[in-house]
């Protein structure tokens, strides 16, 4: 199963939304992380090497991952989804459902 890694700043409201569309999905699976010291999850070079496509909510995100991570051959696609929604936000799911279309 192709893996998609969702990163945003905390790891608290936008990567686990995206991620969670994603439960028993039949094609993908989707871990999520974040960039901070605060993050839930803080990502790491295991997680950037066990995903096949790496999607980030801002471009903060992908200029951080490049200064810290060996990306060597992987596909990042920026989001450009603001930090302004909450985890399980109606208007966060209708914009990931949107940019997401491909996977889902």
């Amino acid at each position: 199963m192709p893996g998609l890694l969702f990163i945003c700043s905390k790891n608290q409201w936008r990567s686990p939304t995206a991620e969670l569309l994603f439960k028993n999905h039949t094609i993908h699976q989707a871990r999520s992380a974040g960039t901070s010291d605060k993050a839930r999850i803080k990502v790491n070079q295991k997680m950037i090497d066990w995903a096949d496509v790496v999607l980030v909510m801002e471009r903060k995100h992908q200029q951080i991952l490049k200064q810290r991570f060996d990306l060597t051959g992987k596909q990042i696609i920026v989001l450009d989804i603001e930090d302004r929604y909450q985890f399980n936000d109606p208007e966060l799911i209708n914009i990931l459902n949107t940019r997401l279309q491909n996977y889902l």
